[in-house]
């Protein structure tokens, strides 16, 4: 497995950052996946790839090399790591993908070589490829990702918000343990970042950055020399969605509650802040505090506070509604909520901040 070796400094100076390009890559990589039949990992991935796959592989029929680029860039083990430059803080997609234009062609052939674990074909053994890197990832940008990127960027800012209180009530271990397949804290200020064997890396006193993105995939960069460390990791949960492709809630749910009020009852099936129903919904901050607080008062919803943010989950009884609600749907054996989980919650005042 690889691992790096961090010290506490360097972990308690880490944070979270948002990075279009990161955001871009994400999705060439899905589509790429979805070109070798991957249906994608969830509904809105499987939608946005029917959506995007056919102009994706025009684009690749009409240019052989660069559709030989991403077959050789995206290896089973490794990313050429010129195509993935470490995000920085606040830096637009036009500056980082401008980083990959820049790249040294000699150097860039050199990571394809690890990429593939072998010799680069002949066909590549090129100067543009990382103009063709770049043309290729604005093309995604633009055509893929910057139509949806105010609402990626809210999901995404939800996501930093609900790891960052995470943060402050199990420290940084708690937020590692699962960040992303293969990654997990092992003790000992060793953080895992993959399952494949590779050396270890001493990385106390660099810059260490956490990456969400919104499709179902990360991986791992850093700068060259090593001073800033990335780990890309996907959003979890109901916030994984994109393009507002969610489930729908059942008809007669909608029918009972009014179809926004019983999205929201839906989503809570995991612990939700009203920053991120606010993310994943589109709907106004102020229409989820009052759903909240008619779901509350109904005994359909409870809240907690976890840290800063107060997270709103579905009780016995809410579930109960939407399984009843939902096609075909029947009540779990023994689900009758008790009297604490459906009428005791003290609804107060919801609370909008996180």
């Amino acid at each position: 497995m690889g691992w790096w070796q961090i010290n506490a400094d360097t972990l308690a100076g880490s944070r979270f950052v948002l990075s279009p390009l990161a955001e871009t890559f994400a999705s060439l990589k899905l589509l790429h996946a979805g070109v070798g039949g991957h249906p994608g990992s969830h509904p809105g991935e499987h939608a946005w790839l029917r959506t995007h796959l056919p102009g994706y592989r025009r684009r690749l029929a009409a240019d052989p090399v660069t559709a030989l680029l991403v077959r050789a860039g995206l290896g089973r083990e490794w990313i050429a790591d010129f195509l993935t430059p470490t995000p920085r803080d606040g830096e637009s997609f036009e500056e980082g993908v401008a980083r990959v234009r820049a790249a040294d062609p000699v150097r860039a052939r050199a990571h394809l070589r690890t990429s593939l674990a072998g010799p680069v074909p002949d066909a590549l053994d090129r100067d543009d490829l990382p103009e063709r890197a770049a043309r290729l990832m604005e093309y995604v940008w633009t055509e893929t990702v910057r139509p949806s990127w105010e609402r990626r960027r809210r999901v995404l800012e939800a996501d930093v918000g609900a790891r960052t209180a995470q943060v402050s009530r199990g420290g940084w271990a708690a937020v590692l343990e699962g960040l992303r397949p293969g990654t997990r804290w092992l003790g000992g200020n060793r953080l895992q970042v993959n399952l494949h064997e590779y050396p270890p890396r001493e990385i106390s006193g660099a810059q260490l950055v956490f990456v969400p993105v919104t499709p179902q995939t990360g991986w791992v960069s850093w700068e060259d020399p090593p001073r800033r460390y990335a780990v890309v990791y996907p959003c979890a949960g109901a916030l994984a969605g994109d393009d507002g492709r969610r489930a729908a809630a059942p008809a007669a749910l909608g029918a009972l509650l009014g179809r926004a009020r019983a999205e929201v009852l839906v989503l809570l099936a995991s612990p939700l802040s009203t920053t991120q129903l606010t993310a994943v919904t589109g709907q106004r901050l102020g229409s989820v505090g009052r759903h909240l607080r008619v779901l509350l008062e109904a005994g359909l919803v409870e809240r907690r506070r976890a840290g800063r943010s107060v997270l709103y989950s579905q009780t016995a009884a809410g579930r109960l509604l939407v399984e009843t609600a939902s096609p075909g749907g029947m009540p779990s054996p023994g689900g009758t909520a008790s009297p604490g989980e459906a009428g005791g919650v003290d609804p107060g005042t919801v609370t909008p901040e996180d």
